[in-house]
């Protein structure tokens, strides 16, 4: 358990050149910039913007171009192989790595927190349980920030604890500390996944927390209280406060390295149709507002609530990076190696979960945003990809990334909690 699949290495430790150009695969789709996992390919650049909208309830443009996939998976961009870097998880779902270089791992339906050690020579990384017996942890962060965190915080789908912590350690040194006992009133439904980070002076701590349900009259219902936003609240505990509201499904936090501000993976209401909404990556405004569940993408209204605070509407803010509806983003990290090329460095990645209620799949692969002077252009590509086999007319999964973290030799750790996988990229 927690090793290389035998001979799994021998199917996906190679370069995988694309398997056709990325201009022909644009040129098959009548649905561009939409997107499936028929065009998906490693360096394909995707740009959606408002402009691109369709209107609500659309329906899918049918058209049969069925690529046939290589047999090598999954795929990454000429330069970079991919292979199995540890095996046997049960949902790795989130990678976080502490300052002395150990990856922690929420190995989120087995309720445990993991440590993946690099062993100098050895195939496979040493993994140890560093804390267990949770209930689907989820967002991890160390404090104070900085080389020696004396914490390690987990956030479950109801609390945030913290276990005390000292460099190197593999195990935790006590029992678990709660910091908030109970996230949301009214239980643990919904979105289950919450994220942390701690504010760069270390005063803050932020907590991300999903909807109750998909669209909610928020008016007639106090269901969604404290939901649907990022909170923040003091690294003992103490009242919540709302840091920033509308987002519907805020999964995962990053703090920028170079300028300390907060950006967030948002998942986007579902039921409007195959192209409709954009999923985003945004960087997050203190007091923002995001739309959920009145509008979308700034100030397009969500028809299941027509009329309704026309006075939110031009201050609903429009992400900085639309994605592709439905491909479901998980977590996201900038890349702070230097293993990777050096244009590659302060680029976010994303790994994005994949479709559940579309005609066609889409997302199930890992993105490249990048930046330029840690600007974003709202452009993105896809970097791993070949996670859905052409075998059926809407696809069958072969993996979900889940999980992304930079390792401390620059690699790119990607959690797939489909195949209880951890995958490894490098630049050769």
């Amino acid at each position: 358990m927690h090793r290389h699949a035998a001979g799994a290495a021998a199917i996906a430790a190679v370069i995988l050149a694309s398997w056709t150009s990325v201009a022909f695969l644009q040129e098959r789709n009548p649905e561009a910039p939409f997107f499936d996992f028929r065009t998906e390919a490693p360096g394909a650049v995707r740009h959606i913007t408002i402009a691109d909208l369709p209107a609500p309830y659309t329906p899918p443009v049918v058209w049969d171009f069925r690529p046939a996939l290589p047999d090598a998976w999954p795929q990454v961009p000429r330069g970079f192989t991919i292979e199995p870097y540890a095996t046997g998880f049960s949902g790795p779902r989130y990678l976080k790595r502490a300052p002395n270089g150990d990856m922690f791992l929420s190995d989120s339906i087995a309720g445990a927190i993991r440590i993946l050690r690099d062993v100098p020579g050895a195939p496979a990384p040493r993994v140890e349980t560093f804390a267990d017996g949770l209930l689907l942890p989820f967002g991890i962060a160390f404090y104070p920030p900085g080389p020696e965190p004396e914490f390690v915080y987990v956030a479950s789908i109801n609390s945030v604890v913290r276990y005390p912590y000292a460099s190197g350690d593999l195990r935790a040194r006590g029992p678990a500390e709660t910091i908030l006992p109970t996230l949301v009133p009214r239980g643990g439904s919904g979105h289950w996944t919450r994220d942390l980070a701690f504010s760069d002076d270390g005063r803050a701590l932020y907590i991300s927390i999903g909807s109750e349900g998909n669209v909610t009259d928020t008016d007639a219902s106090d269901i969604e209280n404290l939901r649907a936003a990022i909170l923040e609240t003091n690294p003992t505990g103490g009242p919540l406060r709302v840091f920033a509201s509308g987002l519907r499904n805020p999964v995962a936090l990053a703090v920028d390295p170079d300028t300390g501000d907060m950006w967030a993976t948002v998942n986007e209401r579902d039921l409007l149709g195959n192209n409709l909404p954009p999923d985003y990556v945004t960087r997050v405004r203190r007091g923002g507002f995001y739309g959920w569940p009145f509008f979308y993408t700034g100030s397009n209204e969500d028809p299941t609530l027509p009329g309704r605070h026309p006075e939110l509407k031009y201050q609903s803010i429009v992400p900085d990076v639309l994605l592709q509806p439905h491909s479901a983003p998980i977590q996201l990290a900038f890349y702070d190696g230097a293993q990777f090329p050096e244009a590659y460095r302060g680029d976010i990645f994303v790994a994005t979960h994949g479709s559940w209620n579309r005609s066609m799949r889409t997302g199930y692969e890992v993105i490249r945003i990048p930046r330029a002077n840690g600007r974003v252009t709202g452009r993105y590509e896809d970097f791993v990809t070949g996670l859905v086999g052409a075998d059926t007319p809407d696809g069958t999964p072969r993996g979900r990334p889940a999980g992304i973290g930079v390792a401390a030799d620059g690699s790119l750790l990607v959690a797939d909690d489909q195949t209880g996988t951890i995958w490894r990229v490098r630049a050769q």
